[in-house]
């Protein structure tokens, strides 16, 4: 037994004044109370307690001691419980990580709402399109696209984020309209080389089958609103996430190219240091983003952003 464990029950005899009583509490025998007091006086080489047929009573070195006693006691438990009243409220700062695109569209406008039904909650959004050490960065809770590799992080798949060619109808009046993925050959490309680094595009065909375009371009960049401009500018088509194209498509300024294909799907996973004693605030903000990536949830964001 450690010396808090010997305070705590020295401080539990004297207040109750019976060795049985404090054996109860501890779970434990009446003889093991008596060796623990007994191991505390020899170590301090001073009596705590006189014990007589009438009960227990402090000696003067043990009303000193008591009183410390009982403030160490009382102290460790309220840090104790201000720990676990914080790990069972929402409450506090939650730092959330995101890629840039991602985060500024998506992100924002539900970590708003997040923190409408959490007040007692204080968001630090962090994005960045490299990868982040969660534990080094302090990130609490991170949204990350694609598969994820094989880590001691906790992780909770929340939905897909599918993408989609476009291009504008000035572009493909002047250069033609891609009936098959193997047209996407004679087309100029906007490339995004965070994820097309490699200049292949991998779709699905309509009947399902996996189809690999080379494709080439004057323009590539790792900025998704980068090739969005230039595809709205009739620079040539672009792979995009559904939810960077879509107040564009609703505007007329990009068509959807080749509607029948798929391109990949990503994962949408939120991602946190561990899986184990998982902060409140986090289980939270997790079951929070559960259901908003269903369906086409992209119809859903708030334009611009």
């Amino acid at each position: 037994m450690d010396k808090l464990d010997a305070m705590h029950m020295f401080v539990r005899v004297v207040e109750t004044g019976s060795f049985t009583k404090v054996a109860q509490e501890f779970a434990t025998t009446q003889p093991t109370v008596t060796k623990q007091i007994a191991a505390m006086e020899a170590r301090l080489k001073v009596r705590l307690l006189n014990r007589n047929t009438r009960g227990v009573s402090m000696t003067e070195a043990g009303a000193l001691y008591y009183e410390k006693c009982k403030i160490i006691v009382n102290d460790v438990a309220e840090a104790e419980n201000v720990v676990k009243v914080r790990q069972t409220q929402v409450q506090g700062q939650l730092r959330i990580g995101s890629s840039v695109a991602f985060g500024r569209r998506v992100l924002i406008p539900l970590a708003m709402d997040f923190m409408k039904h959490n007040p007692q909650v204080q968001v630090d959004l962090s994005f960045e399109d490299r990868y982040t050490d969660l534990v080094a960065n302090g990130i609490d809770v991170a949204l990350r696209l694609g598969k994820l590799a094989d880590s001691s992080l906790g992780a909770r798949m929340l939905g897909i984020n599918p993408w989609v060619l476009v291009a504008s109808n000035t572009y493909l009046r002047k250069h033609g309209t891609p009936r098959r993925p193997s047209d996407l050959k004679e087309h100029s490309t906007l490339i995004y080389s965070s994820v097309q680094g490699n200049d292949i595009w991998r779709l699905r065909s309509a009947s399902g089958e996996p189809v690999s375009i080379p494709v080439t371009g004057r323009l590539r960049s790792n900025n998704l609103s980068a090739l969005l401009a230039a595809a709205r500018s009739h620079m040539g088509i672009a792979a995009l996430p559904r939810y960077v194209a879509q107040d564009s498509l609703k505007d007329g300024r990009v068509v959807e190219v080749l509607k029948t294909c798929r391109l990949h799907e990503q994962e949408i996973h939120a991602v946190y240091p561990s899986p184990r004693l998982v902060p409140q605030k986090v289980q939270s903000f997790i079951a929070f983003m559960q259901g908003k990536f269903d369906d086409a949830w992209w119809e859903e964001l708030p334009r611009g952003g």
